[in-house]
């Protein structure tokens, strides 16, 4: 065995190494619009002839096959090209019926589809291929793992590695399933090993190449030797052009491919056997025996004529026979005689040449529709049986003059393209007598003896089955009652859903079987200990959220709410009360100006000595006055004082350093105090302040604006010839948007709402509080951190004041957001509540406390369903007042999003579904309202039926709660879009994008402009994303790209920043005016496109593009130097994303280890032995007191060695501080900042995860300010990692996506360290979304590591996926409908909540036909049910429904084990048998 045969095993050897690591996932979690992959056309092709319904020769159905998947990924909003390379055309040279199909395939798709098709590439190794990989980057790129030969195997073995060479993943063809939304695949990532198996063997790599290709080369002479014989495949390929261009000539009008190729083909192929024929005569030594030879052996001339002629009949029948009459044909089961094998090969041959000349009529009126139908072997093979057998039994087939005529026109062109013999005429078909077919006892299958059973469906007599299918039961076929299927039902018990099935004992329900973590009413004083300890780690773990004082909620009579949105009207006269209440107001506000002037007084002298030492240490401590001062005279005073210093600190720059280089920082300084003087001041202001502050923007060089403050100029010692001395040298526009973006003023109401104590909510918030005030819902988009959250908190707040039986329930997707939401609310409120009621409870699967007895129930989806299925349960489910579903865009995911759906559908009071990424709100509200429409009918039928009960005298049945309140079924739409950006905001704070980069191994980080990730198409298809914001600098290095790409661009001055609109003259630009001007440069850019300027377009976006990143090596094993380099740059704290739990564990030691080693560095030689005998030292002394103080409490007299005891404790100290000092970590060898905990709260975190399973590791990690988050880890160890990192003392943390789904961690900076498949657009922004902590940062920065630059722009560009639903229903869930239908403590009510998850699915909304679909599902899924035996004909349940139902969670293996059960199987098993007996029972 050659090296290259040995190597070409190596690599197959190592692509089924990686195969069993393949992950089983979702291909379109949330790409949709943007993510671009590529699929290999013959891959795609092998995939779909393997498949097993395909008959041979039916190429209409293989077409249907490839564009049904094709199809299925278009609709599942796939974006995608097929690449067919020229290298792999060759493997297919052994079976010419392929390769016709083949070069068919790569014509239809690019003539008869919009699909892009690449066939330009020679091979995937080439460099042309390389280039458009690194130009497109895909995702990934869809391949098979075998071919349909051992030598086409190897090619997609070498373009696997080539793929994982490139970056680019792989996802296999085996194994892929469908459904509705999704398509699964075995997904085999490009890791490193991947990718340096390739760099490692690169040259062998090419040579195996190269060595295959001539073998295949070789491989495609062999098979063609015996039929061209002395003829080229050249010679062949320049025939059939000359044939072609003949057959122009003759057909001047044009025609359709089925018959072009027809003509062509029979002509070539019975040119190609009459040469064939020839060369056998020659090279035969005695011509007379050979040519008897040569009859016995082949078929004759004239045998092949006749096939050619059954040939165009065939294709006749094709035109002129409709779809549904060829599926009728008769299925012939003979197959074709061995001697006609090498013309048919011959003929496919002749056809693959023929298509591949169809460029020759370009400009000749060919249509190409019919390629998927070129021809039909079964057809074909029906026409020859009746000419061999049918026929020649007197049988006469009327062809007609339609057909006849077409088939007489096909053989006359054959004829006149067969120029060096005569073929003779066109009737009769068959002139030879060879049977073409193989003789068998039955030529055609019998179907005839096959029985058809009875269908239909088993009727039903069920009012939930009239009311959701009623329209279509009457067009289905049903049993009559004395079908047998009908009759051999057995009767069950009716299953009554109060006791077990087998002991009778009180049922319990999936609330009852999960584990409480407190029993109820226990006596037990460890019970209380520990309730203690769990509450008071609670308020400790929720303050850690949100750090503001409890509040003491008291009920409160239900009251008609005001308007707070309405101006308030002055009243002519003051009560005395309110004349009290403003006096003592004044008097509160005078003591409390007071106390800020003594304060700043005590303070004014170190703040202005510490601002002329350090302006900016001084700087931040005068900030830190402020934000303590009430007093707006004082702060103006203190302002003033500040300016005064900034501009000093500025006039002291420019005569020192600032001659050459000027700091801007100082000049930042000084504008934040003009700002802030002239927004929150201006009415305070005195002259001579105006004065000081037009003096201040003079020595800027702001001179327009200095005028604009004052009508003097300000001379002074600022003399024109020094102003340059002093000026920074740009415009007051384009300083303020390049060098104080993030300093800009928002737009913020300075009203207070009496509502909200904390803050002053924007406009939008106050409308949230309106809408919880008139009992409305809604469905709130906003980005994160905008402050949503905070509605859910006043709705809370709300319903504990109305009363002490209202509940509301908060619903999380995950339990440690349940546990965070919780502790939220425990911290935030307490309320005196009766004996057993509890103010928050929580239910997870996992574990429940005070979940029924709380009024604010924090949980998860899946166990609010159980509460909300539960028949037993609906007394509870009736005090439920407000619903608030956090993350409601999980009704988009994988897993459990149905269920999202159930509790939208099932409740009757009013939500709030609050979310930060979805794409389409409207089509979500809309769903949503037809919902509440829905219950608007039933509670009115309720109420209805209410009045006439209580006028009959009768006592109403419904609940007293639930009408108590009337609700609003109204479901408005809170949304913070980018066209409301004017007046709200999006975020707070920008986000600025960078990628990093290794150089001289050093990490770089190079800011990426967010319209770089845009192209010219995307721009003009579909603008400029709404979510794509730009930071005031980001703004200008637009413009200024622009200015430089065009030089004559008309609109350039108006778009200075100097000139613009809103910029003009104005001392303050705000946040909103900076919006404006980035809308207009959008606008601008957007019609440069429009208008035509697509190369200046163009410019722009390459100009603003990073240069390629190319990584090599380990990336990961930078990562320490990544986050040294951030804590360098002030940008820690930071979370790292990192989607493998092992890396996140990795990459937080190896960081732990990096500083251990520096630390070590820095240590002196004999540091550790001077600390080891300091230690010995200090332990001695330490004994020595302890013995002096012993010895002092023996003796009664007063203790003489008191000088000694002194001289004692003095050196015990002395040591200590020595000791500490050695062991002291210096600050840039650690990450954690110690001042911001004490010792003991850092005790009480870490004791918490004494005993747990990573505790140790954590505890040593986090000493080092370092921490990792992943699902894996125990409840105590994440709190631990989360409230560490949000008190400030771990600074770095690695984490999965665990941290995407609302968990509160905000941080200075986001990095993205992995490429992955879940790093994908909804991930990408509710990650990048925790950087930027308001309050704290106003600007948030996302890193890009090791994550390739156009997978960058797609994050950055793509759309969050739309809401488009689940499939809603499964058996169990019907089934437990129905049992909630018949078994509610409230019949009526069970009903309509069992109806309402039927009839308002999110698939099926505006969707008829997705409603047939589900109304189908209902039926067929009740059919089965009847027919177990768990629903009665009357839809009642029976048997072991109740088994069955609480087995939901595991459906489908929860029918299955029931169904084991009924049939004995665990009875068989469990039964006492003699020794030896055992292994027949269980076989039987």
């Amino acid at each position: 065995m050659d090296k290259s045969t040995l190597f070409l095993e190596k690599i197959s050897r190592f692509i089924s190494d990686k195969l069993p690591t393949a992950e089983y996932s979702s291909l379109f979690n949330d790409f949709v619009e943007s993510e671009f992959f590529l699929i290999d056309g013959d891959s795609l092709l092998s995939t779909c002839v393997c498949e097993k319904l395909l008959q041979p020769g039916q190429n209409l159905h293989f077409f249907y096959l490839v564009e049904h998947y094709l199809m299925d990924l278009i609709n599942k909003g796939g974006q995608f090209t097929i690449v067919f390379f020229q290298d792999a055309e060759y493997t297919y040279f052994s079976s010419p019926e392929l390769l016709s199909l083949r070069t068919a395939l790569i014509l239809h798709l690019q003539k008869n589809t919009s699909i892009n098709v690449c066939t330009q590439f020679t091979g995937c190794l080439s460099k042309d291929s390389k280039m458009f990989l690194d130009e497109n980057y895909p995702y990934f790129l869809i391949v098979a793992d075998e071919g349909l030969n051992p030598l086409q195997t190897q090619l997609f073995n070498f373009l696997i590695i080539q793929c994982w060479s490139e970056r680019v993943n792989v996802v296999l063809f085996s194994g892929q399933t469908s459904d509705i939304l999704r398509l699964y695949a075995y997904f085999l990532p490009s890791l490193y090993r991947n990718q340096n198996f390739f760099k490692e063997n690169e040259n062998k790599i090419q040579n195996s190449y190269k060595r295959l290709l001539r073998k295949l080369r070789k491989y495609r002479v062999l098979p063609l030797a015996p039929l061209l014989k002395n003829l080229a495949l050249k010679h062949m390929m320049e025939e059939a052009y000359e044939t072609v261009c003949l057959l122009q000539q003759v057909w001047l009008n044009g025609s359709d491919i089925r018959r072009v190729l027809c003509v062509t083909s029979c002509s070539l192929a019975l040119g190609m056997y009459h040469h064939f024929l020839e060369s056998r005569v020659k090279t035969s030594s005695e011509e007379t025996t050979n040519k008897k030879k040569v009859n016995s052996d082949y078929l004759t001339l004239q045998d092949v004529e006749d096939l050619c002629k059954l040939h165009c009949l065939s294709v006749v029948f094709l035109l002129h026979i409709p779809l549904s009459q060829r599926a009728r044909s008769r299925f012939i089961t003979s197959d074709w005689v061995e001697d006609t094998q090498m013309f048919f090969k011959m003929k496919k041959w002749c056809e693959y040449f023929i298509l591949c000349n169809t460029n020759v009529l370009e400009f000749w009126n060919l249509n190409l529709i019919h390629l998927s139908d070129l021809s039909d072997e079964p057809l074909l093979k029906n026409i020859t049986l009746y000419y061999e057998n049918e026929n020649v039994k007197g049988l006469h087939l009327n062809l007609g003059s339609a057909i006849k005529k077409d088939y007489e026109h096909l053989w006359e062109t054959v004829s006149k393209l067969v120029r060096k013999f005569d073929v003779g005429k066109p009737f009769p078909v068959r002139t030879t007598k060879l049977q073409f077919l193989e003789k068998t006892p039955s030529s055609i299958k019998d179907n005839s003896k096959e029985k058809m059973p009875t269908l239909g469906f088993i009727p039903m007599s069920s009012q939930m089955v009239d009311k959701f299918v009623g329209d279509i039961l009457k067009d289905l076929p049903f049993l009559r009652s004395d079908d047998p299927i009908v009759t051999s039902l057995v009767k069950q018990k009716e299953f009554d859903e109060l006791v077990h099935w087998h002991s009778h004992r009180p049922l319990s329900d999936d609330y009852d079987r999960t584990k409480s973590n407190f029993a109820e009413k226990s006596n037990d004083p460890r019970f209380h200990r520990n309730l203690q300890k769990y509450r008071l780690f609670q308020r400790f773990y929720g303050n850690s959220l949100d750090p503001i004082p409890s509040k003491l909620i008291v009920t409160q009579s239900i009251k008609q709410q005001k308007n707070f949105n309405e101006v308030k009207r002055k009243k002519a006269h003051e009560t005395k009360a309110e004349i009290i209440a403003r006096e003592n107001k004044e008097r509160i506000f005078a003591k409390e100006e007071q106390k800020d002037e003594q304060k700043w007084k005590a303070l004014s002298l170190s703040i202005k000595e510490e601002m002329t030492k350090n302006l900016n240490s001084g700087v931040k401590d005068l900030e830190d006055f402020l934000k303590s001062c009430k007093s707006n005279s004082v702060k103006v005073r203190v302002e003033m004082v500040g300016l005064t210093a900034c501009l000093k600190a500025w006039r002291e720059h420019c005569r020192g350093e600032g001659k050459t280089i000027k700091d801007f920082n100082i000049a930042v300084q000084m504008m934040k105090r003009i700002h802030s003087l002239m927004d929150k001041y201006s009415d305070l202001l005195q002259d001579a302040d105006r004065q000081f502050i037009s003096r201040c923007l003079n020595y800027l060089g702001f001179d327009e604006l200095a005028r604009s403050l004052s009508d003097q100029d300000v001379v002074d010692d600022i003399k024109k010839k020094r102003k340059n001395k002093y000026s920074i040298g740009i415009g007051p526009a384009r300083f303020q948007l390049q060098y104080m973006g993030h300093h800009l003023i928002r737009e913020e109401r300075k009203d207070p709402d009496p509502r909200v104590q904390d803050f002053f909510p924007d406009t939008w918030q106050r409308e949230l509080l309106d809408v919880v005030d008139n009992y409305e819902s809604a469905v709130i988009v906003a980005p994160t951190s905008s402050g949503k959250t905070y509605a859910s908190y006043y709705c809370m707040e709300k319903v504990l004041k109305e009363s002490d039986e209202g509940v509301v329930v908060y619903v999380a997707p995950t339990k440690a957001l349940v546990n965070q939401v919780a502790a939220t609310v425990q911290n935030r409120y307490t309320k005196n509540l009766p004996n057993g009621a509890a103010l928050c409870g929580v239910f997870t699967r996992e574990y429940r406390h005070d979940a029924l007895n709380s009024q604010v129930l924090v949980t998860v989806p899946a166990c609010f369903e159980i509460l909300l299925l539960a028949p037993h349960r609906q007394q509870w489910v009736k005090r439920i007042r407000y619903v608030i579903f956090d993350e409601v865009h999980c009704l988009g995911g994988e897993i459990g999003a149905e269920v999202w759906e159930h509790l939208l559908v099932m409740i009757r009071c009013p939500f709030l579904a609050l979310s930060a990424t979805i794409s389409n709100p409207e089509h979500l509200t809309g769903w949503l309202q037809s919902v509440k429409h829905y219950w608007k009918q039933e509670d009115r039928i309720i109420e209805q039926r209410m009045t006439s009960e209580r006028s009959a005298g009768c006592r109403a049945s419904f609940s007293k709660d639930c009408l108590q309140i009337k609700q609003s079924y109204k479901v408005r739409l809170g949304m913070l879009c980018h066209s409301l950006l004017v007046l709200y905001g999006e975020r707070y704070n920008d986000l600025e994008k960078y990628i990093c980069s290794v150089k001289h191994n050093d990490i770089c980080f190079d800011h990426f402009h967010p319209c770089a990730a845009l192209t010219i198409d995307h721009i003009e298809r579909y603008g400029f994303p709404a979510d794509l914001a730009l930071s005031p600098r980001e703004s200008i290095q637009l413009y200024d790209t622009m200015f430089q790409a065009w030089k004559s661009w008309p609109r350039a001055q108006k778009l200075c920043p100097e000139n613009f609109i809103h910029f003009k003259n104005k001392i303050i630009i705000k946040k909103v005016d900076a919006r404006k001007y980035e809308e207009s440069l959008k606008e601008e850019l957007r019609n440069w496109i429009k208008n035509g300027n697509i190369e200046q377009a163009k410019l722009v976006q390459r100009i603003l593009k990073p240069d390629s990143v190319v990584s090599s090596g380990n990336m990961l094993e930078k990562f320490p130097l990544l986050v040294e380099k951030l804590r360098k740059v002030d940008k820690l704290p930071a979370l790292f994303f990192i989607f493998s739990i092992k890396d996140v564990e990795e990459c937080a030691k190896n960081v732990h280890s990096f500083i251990e080693e520096k630390q070590e560095k820095k240590r002196p030689p004999k540091a550790d032995k001077e600390a080891h005998d300091m230690a010995n030292k200090l332990r001695k002394v330490k004994k020595s007191i302890e013995k002096q103080k012993t010895l002092d409490k023996k003796s009664k007299k007063k203790p003489i060695t008191l000088d000694q005891t002194l001289i004692h404790e003095a050196e015990h100290n002395c040591l200590l501080k020595s000791l500490e000092k050695n062991l002291e970590i210096p600050q840039d060898c650690t990450y954690a900042d110690r001042k911001v905990m004490d010792a003991e709260l850092l005790k009480m975190v870490f004791d918490r995860v004494k005993f747990e399973r990573k505790g140790a590791e954590l505890k040593a990690l986090a000493e080092s300010g370092i921490g990792y988050h992943h699902s894996a880890m125990s409840a105590k160890e994440k709190q631990l990692v989360e409230i560490l990192f949000r008190k400030g003392f771990i600074r770095v943390v690695t984490a999965t996506g665990t941290l995407a789904l609302g968990i509160n961690m905000p941080c200075r900076s986001v990095v993205f360290v992995q490429n992955s498949v879940y790093l994908d657009a909804l991930n990408y922004r509710q990650m990048s979304g925790r950087a930027g902590r308001r309050g704290q940062d106003l600007l948030g920065d996302v890193y890009f590591f090791d994550i390739p630059l156009p997978k960058v722009g797609k994050l950055i560009k793509s759309k969050v996926p739309e809401l488009r639903g689940q499939f809603p229903l499964k058996i169990t869930l019907i089934l437990r409908l129905m049992l909630l239908a018949s078994k509610a403590d409230d019949l009526e009510d069970g009903q309509a909540k069992a109806l309402s998850v039927l009839k308002h699915s999110l698939l099926s909304f505006k969707q008829p036909r997705a409603m047939e679909i589900l109304k189908l599902y209902f039926l067929f899924s009740l059919q089965f049910l009847v027919k177990q035996g768990y629903l009665d004909r009357e839809g009642n349940p029976t048997g072991f429904a109740g088994l069955v139902s609480h087995l939901h969670y595991h459906e489908p293996s929860n029918l299955v084990f029931v169904s084991f059960l009924v049939r004995g199987l665990f009875h068989n098993l469990c039964q006492p048998t003699n020794k030896g007996e055992l292994e027949q029972t269980v076989e039987n």
